[in-house]
């Protein structure tokens, strides 16, 4: 460990912007993200880092990032502007998302994580949090840290604490996957072979070491640490991005295939034949396996786009599903608010009471890899029991006008017998034996289509009719 009390973490000099920047491009509802040096650079990132403290009032604070060219300047910079206003800041240098909620949560301290996650090379960001992995979202501290940036960049940027905080190097790699292999027993499990896509992201960094010294015959692919992804994209959300994996997982004849997004917080499956677990199904069986581990009892959180199954699992194995919005600031503050056990999303997000209620994809993957290795089946039949229902998988339409659309679906099901509607989170629309939600978009002119039936032919019948009056 080595400490700086006034020297640059980084020898990169600053960036220039191309053009003012306009905080309300980059300031999402969950997290900074844009293009670098376009929308923002670290001249901004030093103001972040100073605006972070400002609203935490943290005498020290956490930073991490992942492997894109442009995060260890804008991460260096966003440490000498915490510095600045006199926090010590703690940096771990390369890390996954869920590797700095662990610093975050283990040494208690607010915590900032440089990623855009899946977003192409140019963009970057900062996803925050308080100390013990709290998130920080609009609702919830970035809307404050919004207007101090955008003041400063009027007036230029705040005067400095009277005594400036330090810089240290901390390597935190081993002990967070000692952690997370503490809350999974996987000492009995057979040998698997088992094929990891790491989207040369983050994944790349943190599975060799969390995977280290048990009966795993790894097969990675694109493990080097690349921002620019010259093999595909790391969104694992989008199929076009598993067929290397899918290829891959038959040509080895092995167990199950992974695949980590770029940031390495999110994990998707795929069994033996290649064919991708649905992240509801993950979730269930993750769920049961929460709930024996404490004694059949404790609340689960669904966001309310997962299938059907999700909660009747969750109830056949003793526990109390709750539904909630999509957006992992919603399931946060709801594993928060009942003491939840675990929450899973559709995203493949998936979170841990045990992980300080942050998610971690790769603690759902040690968990599928315990109950894979704990029988001898395969894992296509591992999880038939938790995939019951034909689901749609997100659709999007670009509409002109949502509210109307929304009003539009609404209308033509409003006061039809047996039928529900609730606005929980854009529009539900319930039968005995299907559902669909229509949420509009944040950020862009879409409306996102999830629709789930008993069987194909119903799925598919509502899945069209609902698409008909979006897209009209």
């Amino acid at each position: 460990m080595t400490t700086d009390p006034t020297g640059p973490t980084d020898p990169t000099d600053p960036t220039e912007p191309s053009a003012p920047v306009d905080l309300s491009r980059i300031v999402k509802a969950y997290d900074v993200r844009g293009v670098v040096p376009d929308q923002w650079d670290e001249s901004t990132a030093e103001l972040f880092g100073a605006a972070f403290v400002r609203l935490t009032g943290a005498r020290a604070v956490v930073t991490g990032h992942d492997m894109r060219p442009s995060s260890p300047g804008l991460s260096g910079a966003f440490a000498r502007g915490a510095a600045a206003q006199g926090a010590d800041v703690t940096e771990i240098g390369l890390c996954s998302t869920d590797q700095l909620y662990y610093a975050s949560g283990a040494l208690d301290l607010p915590g900032a994580m440089f990623t855009a996650s899946h977003n192409p090379a140019r963009y970057n960001g900062i996803k925050l949090c308080r100390a013990g992995a709290a998130p920080v979202g609009q609702d919830t501290g970035l809307t404050e840290i919004r207007a101090l940036v955008e003041g400063w960049l009027t007036t230029g940027a705040p005067a400095p604490a009277a005594r400036p905080g330090t810089l240290t190097r901390r390597d935190t790699l081993a002990d967070y996957a000692a952690h997370l292999r503490g809350l999974v027993d996987l000492t009995a499990i057979r040998p698997l072979k088992v094929v990891v896509d790491a989207g040369n992201g983050m994944g790349g960094h943190t599975v060799p070491s969390v995977f280290a010294g048990l009966p795993l015959d790894l097969v990675p692919m694109y493990f080097e640490l690349d921002g620019t992804f010259p093999n595909h994209e790391a969104n694992p959300l989008d199929p076009d991005n598993l067929v290397d994996l899918q290829k891959r997982v038959r040509e080895e004849g092995a167990d199950l295939g992974l695949a980590f997004d770029g940031d390495a917080d999110r994990c998707f499956v795929v069994d033996e034949n290649g064919d991708p677990v649905s992240p509801s199904a993950i979730t269930a069986l993750v769920a049961a396996r929460e709930l024996a581990r404490n004694g059949g009892r404790g609340t689960v959180i669904h966001n309310l786009i997962t299938s059907w199954s999700v909660p009747e699992v969750v109830r056949e194995h003793g526990g109390s599903p709750v539904r909630t919005r999509v957006g992992h600031s919603f399931i946060k503050a709801e594993m928060a608010r009942t003491g939840a056990i675990f929450g899973g999303e559709h995203s493949a997000h998936y979170y841990f009471r045990d992980f300080w209620n942050a998610d971690t994809g790769m603690l759902a993957a040690l968990h599928v890899l315990a109950a894979l290795g704990g029988q001898h089946g395969p894992l296509s039949a591992l999880v038939s029991s938790y995939d019951r229902y034909a689901g749609s998988g997100e659709i999007n339409s670009t509409v002109a006008d949502q509210q109307a659309r929304l009003a539009a679906l609404r209308a033509a099901y409003e006061g039809r017998p047996g039928i529900t509607l609730d606005d929980l989170d854009g529009l539900t629309v319930t039968a005995a034996d299907w559902w669909f939600n229509v949420r509009p978009s944040n950020t862009e002119p879409l409306l996102r289509l999830n629709a789930e039936a008993r069987d194909e032919a119903t799925m598919t019948r509502i899945r069209d009719e609902a698409l008909t009056l979006i897209r009209t």
